[in-house]
């Protein structure tokens, strides 16, 4: 038996997790622009917003994990900022409307999104608590002109 195959036996599977922890912060942002779904996940909850950013550029990220990143709390501005000035996600509804919920995007990008909600979620946001009060109003204002 020659040495790799005794590295190998002797040398247990470490988990993602903890891999993730014991990287230097470019190896976590190759990660993040390279990795699978698992990585791309526990990475974008990672306090380095450059990292955050860095999973956004991964060719493999698909639109759902997308709207679960704008619906996260604990992203930054910065990504939801990125987020929505990506083409190809504001087109599609989920994102807008997670976005619009959350209370981390900017008021501005709220405020332009609310204009594309349905009517049914205008509704459910005029009486939120979460979001600013700039966007309830926006909402509001949006639910009257479709109604009048």
């Amino acid at each position: 038996m020659d040495e790799r195959d005794e590295r190998k036996g002797t040398r247990e599977r470490v988990p993602l997790p903890v891999q993730i922890q014991q990287m230097t912060v470019p190896e976590r942002i190759r990660l993040a622009m390279f990795g699978g779904k698992e990585a791309r996940t526990l990475l974008m909850q990672d306090s380095n917003r450059v990292v955050q950013l860095a999973v956004l550029d991964n060719p493999k990220v698909t639109p759902s994990e997308v709207a679960s990143y704008a619906n996260s709390r604990s992203v930054t501005e910065e990504v939801l900022r990125k987020i929505a000035a990506n083409r190809e996600w504001i087109k599609l509804y989920p994102i807008r409307l997670a976005l619009v919920k959350n209370p981390k995007t900017p008021v501005g990008i709220a405020v332009k999104l609310v204009n594309t909600l349905l009517p049914q979620d205008l509704k459910i946001l005029s009486k939120s608590k979460a979001v600013s009060s700039v966007v309830v109003q926006a909402a509001k204002r949006k639910l009257s002109q479709k109604q009048g």
